[in-house]
């Protein structure tokens, strides 16, 4: 890159329009949608110091912080500030953040927002739209990136393209912005040809975006700077209290910024873009067969059309189905049609109302040391699947109400019960009676797999009291 640039990755949201393939606590950006590759790992990539960019700063829920590091470090890449959210503020405060973070090293850092969960299939294409974008920010104008429209698609915001910037070719000034449109005014904008959609994604100096908070938005501007001076670290992340957050306005980057200054700027650009914020851009960019059915896993169809359908664990069949999304998770299925996509977080709205854990969690639940998948249950048993990452290992805990059994099938453990310490290999177990203080560690180099079974009079994952976490969740309390 001819710029030195500092990539902003944004990962929050819950992705709640592709549920059930997507969780609140394990949101799309994490999930292998295209490949085996993660929407998250993806972006970071795109933009790794490789292309010559300043290591990745990443904004994210604190409830995902876990999933981040371990996401990056697989993918080997070191990330720069983590910075998390203890609360959803949308992204304006996000972005002041951000540039307040940057800025404490560089008041003139050149900041690439980007959403973590967003498809891009040109990285070349990518890259010489971040060059025109950063020729544009570093002569004080706030750059969105604007992609040309192939349909009129309703479900984007539009961007007006105005006159060009002198000295900038393939940037323009901005005319307006336009909410997202009925179909008929779609489509003038397809045949008009000066519109581009609003992909959410921005260059832009950090002083000049601080000086149009300032200009804008300064209570939002004041509120960022104060949750800041709470900051703490912790492991690799910058924690912010929780009411000195929470006290930010919420607000869009696009209505509390961009919709406001004058020195906004587009650089419209083509380079295989979907925000993959539904199933049916989830099935553009995905190969279909003669009869336009995008189909993922197990899956048989017979005199279907123009369908996606999609089955993590079993064989799913349609017959004479048109036009209709199908997706089968190891706890839930949805059936929807096509045209009613954008009405998928409805039925995520209804399961939040009724406490349903499936808004929140998968079957498998993943955690800083691996992740467990819950196998059968009864009144007073539960018995689990659990994956330990090499070198990692649980906190030292007990529990108040419940005794567990341990069978290892894959890989060796160090259990540690009271002042014992026990080496397990496959096919060995170990019994861990109420009360006893015990830890979980996979000292080998492949993952430690095994099954927990648990019985007592309660057996909820509140029961668990950490003597020891090498996570610090303690401070989650």
């Amino acid at each position: 890159m001819k710029h030195t640039i500092q990539p902003v990755i944004l990962s929050g949201g819950a992705g709640s329009r592709l549920w059930p393939l997507s969780r609140a606590k394990y949101p799309k950006q994490f999930l292998p949608m295209l490949g085996d590759e993660s929407l998250f790992v993806g972006t970071l990539k795109r933009v790794g110091v490789a292309f010559g960019f300043k290591p990745s700063m990443v904004v994210a829920n604190e409830h995902h912080r876990f999933i981040v590091n371990e996401q990056a470090a697989r993918a080997q890449v070191d990330l720069g500030a983590l910075i998390l959210e203890p609360v959803g503020r949308n992204t304006a405060p996000a972005f002041a953040v951000a540039a307040l973070k940057a800025a404490e090293t560089d008041p003139d850092s050149l900041l690439l927002f980007l959403p973590s969960d967003h498809v891009i299939q040109d990285t070349t294409n990518f890259h010489k739209a971040v060059e025109t974008a950063a020729e544009a920010a570093a002569a004080g104008k706030l750059c969105c990136f604007g992609m040309t429209p192939s349909r009129p698609e309703t479900g984007y915001g539009y961007i007006a393209q105005g006159t060009g910037i002198d000295g900038v070719l393939g940037a323009f000034e901005i005319a307006g912005f336009r909410e997202k449109p009925d179909a008929e005014t779609a489509q003038s904008y397809l045949d008009d040809g000066g519109y581009s959609w609003n992909s959410g994604m921005f260059l832009m100096k950090a002083s000049t975006l601080l000086a149009e908070f300032e200009s804008h938005q300064p209570a939002m501007l004041k509120a960022c700077e104060a949750a800041l001076e709470t900051v703490e670290s912790d492991l690799n992340f910058l924690r912010m209290e929780m009411d000195a957050f929470a006290a930010i306005p919420a607000d869009s980057i696009d209505y509390a910024i961009m919709e406001k200054t004058s020195q906004a700027a587009v650089v419209p650009a083509e380079f295989g873009w979907s925000d993959v914020g539904s199933f049916s851009s989830l099935a553009d960019v995905q190969t279909s067969d003669s009869d336009g059915n995008v189909t993922i896993g197990d899956v048989i169809l017979e005199d279907s059309k123009n369908c996606f359908v999609s089955s993590e664990d079993k064989l799913v069949a349609l017959v004479g189905v048109e036009d209709m999304i199908v997706v089968s998770t190891d706890d839930a299925v949805l059936v929807a049609p096509k045209n009613k996509d954008q009405d998928i977080k409805k039925i995520v709205t209804r399961l939040k109302a009724d406490s349903r854990i499936e808004a929140d969690f998968h079957k498998t639940v993943y955690r800083p040391w691996g992740n467990y998948c819950g196998v059968a249950e009864g009144s007073r048993y539960q018995v689990k699947e659990i994956e330990v990452y090499p070198g990692k290992r649980l906190s030292l805990q007990k529990h108040h109400h419940r005794a567990e059994h341990w069978v290892i099938v894959e890989g060796s453990a160090i259990v540690t019960r009271d002042d014992e310490e026990i080496l397990l290999s496959e096919n060995e177990s170990v019994y861990l009676p109420l009360g006893a203080v015990h830890r979980l560690t996979n000292p080998g180099k492949i993952n430690l797999k095994l099954i927990e079974v648990q019985s007592g009079s309660y057996l909820g994952e509140d029961d668990i009291v950490r003597l020891e976490d090498d996570f610090n969740r303690e401070k989650d309390k």
